[in-house]
């Protein structure tokens, strides 16, 4: 018999997973894995603002990942420092932030291991309700947006050219992923995020004969990632975070032997459902 934590670490875990595979993809297929770890460094700018104000992490860290997000394409248009450049002063940037400002928290207790690499088995009823409600808009949202910013991801200027707006849907991807890091920080931490949008994503491509399927091949594989690292934590007593991106990183490794190419129907394994980088 299963304890009431343990499953609410469940609960928590496939809603986060099924949540941040389909928009992982995106991430895969414009290689932003980048842009991800920028976000999830800002986190912890929003964990030590949310201490200062005392507000919701959530809200907090949601609102200094959007404030990122949005600082990038402004600086991306003005200044003449390269886009990986940009957000490496971003992510380093928002890193030191917040960990100068948890310093000069003395008089809070924080448990700084807990936020780097999360407290999934923490999870409470109201985390889990925040993460499905949060979910559920993410993915609202991300379908109402799916065609513009796929075209965009294919082919940019054309999407332009048709009146799609990508530029839009780009500031909409972007808080959408700000989104998600803020209702995922507490399942994986600050320093993993990155790992579970990426993981899943890279995992599905080698089984998925188009980007739709792809998305929810990749929701499976970040949910079977947390359920296999949830029970591989219980079994080796390991930290449950870095545990789920590990039995994350078993699935890809395992994407890499010959099963994609029987269960990958209707395209050869091992093509990319659209061109990276574009």
């Amino acid at each position: 018999m299963l304890d009431d934590f343990f499953i609410r670490a469940m609960l928590a875990g496939v809603g986060v997973a099924v949540v941040a595979g389909p928009l992982g993809c995106f991430i895969v297929w414009r290689r932003l894995a980048y842009f991800g770890d920028t976000l999830s460094h800002a986190a912890l700018l929003g964990v030590a603002l949310a201490f200062l104000l005392e507000i919701n992490f959530t809200v907090a860290v949601f609102l200094v990942s959007a404030v990122v997000s949005l600082a990038l394409l402004f600086l991306q248009r003005k200044a003449t420092v390269s886009s990986d450049s940009l957000l490496g002063l971003l992510a380093h940037s928002a890193l030191a932030l917040g960990l100068v400002v948890l310093a000069f928290l003395t008089w809070v207790r924080v448990d700084l291991m807990g936020f780097l690499f999360g407290d999934i088995l923490a999870v409470s009823a109201m985390d889990i309700l925040i993460i499905y409600i949060g979910g559920a808009a993410v993915l609202s949202v991300l379908v109402w947006i799916w065609t513009p910013l796929f075209a965009a991801t294919v082919n940019w200027e054309l999407a332009e050219a048709e009146g799609m707006k990508p530029g839009r849907a780009n500031i909409v991807l972007m808080l959408l992923m700000a989104t998600v890091i803020a209702i995922a920080m507490k399942i994986v931490g600050v320093l993993l995020i990155t790992a579970m949008l990426i993981i899943p994503a890279a995992t599905a491509r080698r089984f998925a004969a188009g980007p739709e399927q792809m998305a929810v091949v990749a929701a499976i594989a970040g949910a079977m990632a947390v359920v296999g690292g949830l029970f591989g934590s219980l079994e080796w007593d390991t930290p449950s975070g870095p545990t789920i991106v590990v039995a994350a990183l078993f699935l890809f490794i395992l994407s890499l032997s010959p099963l994609p190419q029987l269960l990958a129907f209707g395209r050869k394994s091992g093509t990319p459902i659209v061109k990276e980088g574009n």
